[in-house]
Parts: C-alpha cells; sequence; structure tokens
C-alpha cells in the first residue's frame, strides 16, 4: 500500500505529511478547497465535498487503499465502491455504527461499556417523564456532523429545551430524531486515549491524558493524565474492546469523563487521528499520524511510548475573523524551551477555528507546571 487516499483535507490530514515522507507513502486528497491546508502537501487532490462518492470513485483510481479525515462522509453511496472491491480503512462497517451518536451510544452500552444516561428524541409524549427522570441540567445532541462543541447544548430547564427544539427543528427544517438527551455528567476530570489496530488485530495504546475544554472546545491537552494504574487499565480495556469488536484498522480517539467517585464513562468516539493525540508529534516515538498509516498501510505498528516525562498540547484557536498569519506571536511562543509550535498555514480567522497548536516538552509529570506553561502560552495568544 504505497499509495493512500484521504477523504478530507484539513489539518488533520496536512500532519499526515511527515510520516507519509518517512514512510515513502504517497497521499492523494480528496477535499473541496485549494485553501484546505492539506492540499499543499498531497501528491494529488480531488476537489470535491467529502461526501460527494462519484468524487471518491475518482480518488479510488489513483491509491491502493482509502482513509478518512472526519467522518462527514456518505456510507452508504460509498457502500457501492466497497462491494467494487475499493479497500477502505477503517473498513464501512467499522464506521457504520459510530456515525450517528444516539447509535454510537446504543452500540457502546450493547457492548456494556461505561457510557453516560441518554434516548432518542422522537418520542416527544414521553418527554417530560423521561426528562425528570434524567432531571436537569440535560446534554441536548445533534446525532450527526457535531464538533468542536457545535451541536451540543446544556439545557437548564424544561422552557429551555422546548425553545431550543423548536429554534434548531425550525433553522434547518429537521424533525426530533435528528437529536438525541443524555444526563449531564458533573466530571471531575475529561480524559482521552488513543489507541490502534493493525490489519493483523495487534492493538497499542497511547498513554491516557488529561483534555481541558472550554464551551465544549478542546483548549489543552496533558500527557500523561494524573489517574490511577487501575484508571489506566481500565481506559485501555475499553480501547481494546471497541477496537476488536469493530475489527478497526487505523486509529481511533475515545474521549471519556472522570466522575469524582474515580468512575470512568466514555463519551466519544472519533474514528480517525484526534487532537488529544497531536503532543505524539513531538513526544512519542511514532506519532498518531505515522502510526495511523502504518496501520492502513499494513505495515507493523510503532512504539506508541512518550520520549519525555510528559507533554503539554494547547490549541491556537482563532478569536477575531481575519487573514492575519499572527507570526509576531507564534514566533514569541516559539521561544518557550522545548516548545514546538505547529502552524495549519490556513487562510482564515474566525472565532474558535484551530489555526494551530504548540506541544511543549516537560521534565516532569507535574499537572501545575504543565498548566503554567499553558497560561503562559495563552496569555501571548490570546489578546488581554
Amino acid at each position: 500500500m504505497k499509495r493512500v487516499g484521504v477523504i478530507g483535507g484539513g489539518q488533520l490530514a496536512w500532519m499526515m505529511a511527515d510520516a507519509a515522507q518517512k514512510l515513502g507513502v504517497k497521499l492523494v486528497v480528496q477535499t473541496p478547497s485549494e485553501h484546505d491546508p492539506a492540499v499543499s502537501i498531497a501528491q494529488e487532490t480531488v476537489f470535491a465535498p467529502v461526501d460527494d462518492a462519484n468524487a471518491t470513485e475518482i480518488l479510488a483510481h489513483k491509491c491502493d487503499v482509502i482513509t478518512f479525515e472526519n467522518e462527514f462522509v456518505n456510507l452508504n453511496a460509498l457502500s457501492g465502491l466497497a462491494q467494487q472491491g475499493v479497500c477502505f480503512r477503517p473498513r464501512l462497517e467499522a464506521l457504520a455504527p459510530l456515525l450517528d451518536k444516539y447509535h454510537q451510544r446504543c452500540y457502546l452500552r450493547d457492548l456494556g461499556l461505561p457510557i453516560p444516561q441518554f434516548f432518542a428524541l422522537d418520542e416527544v409524549e414521553n418527554l417530560k417523564s423521561k426528562i425528570e427522570y434524567l432531571g436537569f441540567p440535560v446534554v441536548l445532541k445533534s446525532r450527526r456532523h457535531g464538533y468542536d462543541g457545535q451541536g451540543t447544548f446544556i439545557i437548564q430547564d424544561f422552557a429551555t429545551l422546548e425553545q431550543k427544539l423548536s429554534d434548531e427543528i425550525t433553522t434547518q427544517t429537521l424533525n426530533q430524531s435528528l437529536f438525541l438527551l443524555e444526563e449531564f455528567v458533573p466530571f471531575e476530570r475529561e480524559l482521552a486515549i488513543i489507541a490502534a489496530r493493525s490489519v493483523e488485530g495487534e492493538i497499542v495504546t497511547y498513554p491516557v491524558v488529561e483534555t481541558q475544554q472550554e464551551q465544549q472546545v478542546c483548549r489543552r491537552v496533558i500527557a500523561p493524565a494524573e489517574i490511577t494504574p487501575n484508571q489506566v487499565a481500565e481506559i485501555e480495556a475499553i480501547a481494546h474492546t471497541l477496537l476488536n469488536s469493530l475489527e478497526v484498522v487505523g486509529i481511533f480517539g475515545i474521549e471519556l469523563f472522570l466522575k469524582g467517585d474515580g468512575k470512568v464513562l466514555v463519551n466519544e468516539i472519533a474514528p480517525r487521528t484526534h487532537n488529544s493525540g497531536h503532543f505524539s508529534i513531538d513526544a512519542c516515538e511514532t506519532s498518531q499520524f505515522e502510526q495511523h498509516l502504518r496501520a492502513v498501510c499494513g505495515l507493523p505498528l510503532g512504539n506508541p511510548a512518550l520520549q519525555c516525562a510528559g507533554a503539554v498540547m494547547i490549541n491556537l484557536l482563532g478569536y477575531e475573523n481575519s487573514h492575519s498569519d499572527y507570526q509576531s506571536q507564534r514566533q514569541q511562543i516559539a521561544e518557550i524551551p522545548q516548545a514546538h509550535v505547529h502552524w495549519y498555514g490556513k487562510t482564515e480567522s474566525r472565532p474558535g477555528r484551530k489555526l494551530g497548536h504548540v506541544t511543549v516538552l516537560l521534565d516532569n509529570q507535574n499537572r501545575e507546571s504543565a498548566s503554567a506553561i499553558a497560561h503562559t502560552i495563552e496569555s501571548i495568544w490570546y489578546p488581554r
């Protein structure tokens, strides 16, 4: 497998470039815009929306295997290509239970994995009694296409829920079955693990990390997370159960809640490389991007271990509408000892958009010093 097709041309595909070069792999990207980050590193580009299966058929003729940078694909349309012998990794059957968040919850529940309580929002007549069972606040989620906090709302009372539903349904001319409701988890910390599975079924896991979100967007990742060995073992077991059950080939990101009583719940699954694994580029022997390409190309998996005591990754998020490349802030951040700045080359900034990230390698596993470094970087990046 020497030519890898990637559906999606954002920063996750762009970050595969160094690994592809190292492994002698050529990347062919399907993405809608010539301004998308991965266009600059692709051997060849098919310009089309990511859910355009006709374009994916063209992509298939240019490569040996196709993988995914995001989950905004049309599986029904792609299944015809799979039946014709196009090799997708992960396979479409591994993605099918995950793309709709309600189906994902049901799948995790049926596997016996720990999850928040939830229900679909298509049985309106029982709504009040169901919500009384969960208690407020509740979390309202779009079942498809939500990411970085989009499509996720924390609801404090029934009147707000009814208003939110009517707003969403009116503006999108949608229906109730496009939402699910779940219990609000008063977590102590949010955690994540990146796990990879090879064609042969070998699984490797990266260190469990702590992720810190603001307005449901990841701001910081601290590696490794300060949790007990038993909690690490439980999270690794969750990753093994999930990847083996789906017969995944490639990398998955698994987001979790750690409750005050020490219990772990699965929050969401990302069937691809993930923001919580960006630290691996600079801090681990094998980055998540190299690992993903190794898996989908049928190569042996690499060592995911940290090469330093710890690391902290800070997302550089847009805070204004601008075409600036923020050269002076990036320069100041780059001067911090052991800091590695990754700039995605996007031509436009808008509030909340991921423009780049910084990873700082640490000489110790101290959560406070990691947080202090993150605070320093954010004070340089965000205007006072």
